[in-house]
């Protein structure tokens, strides 16, 4: 393939892509001894305000990561288990709530400076046009590879 042949975007690309970025991510997750789905329940606890229902957490894992609600409640099991959050009473009419410990607030923000961190060396010197670009094209993928997720959900 010539230099000047165009690099059509496909599954491949995006998925080594992600598979790049995620490598980093994963290192830290190792350093941590935390999985990737506790990585998301504390980001998503973190982005309530670090108290979060515990609904919640389980409906964006299982939205953001194509998960079984089970697996959900398990990884927010695991992570009262390692004292990473706790359990809160709940508050009126809500179901049960739980917030970050001293010690998941501190892993949570670990693993976001990984992040913040890598995000100027990975996406750094890319035109913010072709970021922007790229960006509706990711969003227009998702939203269809979700719909056909939903479409397929009895077939496969």
């Amino acid at each position: 393939m010539s230099s000047t042949t165009p690099i059509l975007l496909n599954s491949q690309i995006i998925g080594r892509a992600h598979y790049a970025a995620r490598a980093l991510l994963d290192r830290e997750l190792d350093r941590t001894g935390t999985t990737f789905h506790q990585s998301m329940a504390l980001n998503a606890t973190a982005a309530e305000g670090g108290v979060a229902e515990t609904s919640r957490i389980v409906e964006l894992l299982t939205s953001t990561l194509k998960i079984s609600a089970d697996t959900a409640h398990a990884t927010v099991a695991e992570l009262l288990a390692a004292e990473l959050i706790e359990p809160l009473e709940p508050l009126a009419g809500q179901g049960p709530r739980v917030a970050l410990t001293e010690a998941g607030r501190a892993v949570q923000g670990r693993l976001a400076s990984v992040a913040t961190d890598f995000g100027p060396r990975v996406y750094g010197g890319i035109p913010e046009e072709d970021l922007a670009v790229a960006g509706r094209v990711l969003t227009e993928v998702i939203a269809r590879a979700n719909a056909a997720y939903e479409q397929t959900a009895d077939r496969y």
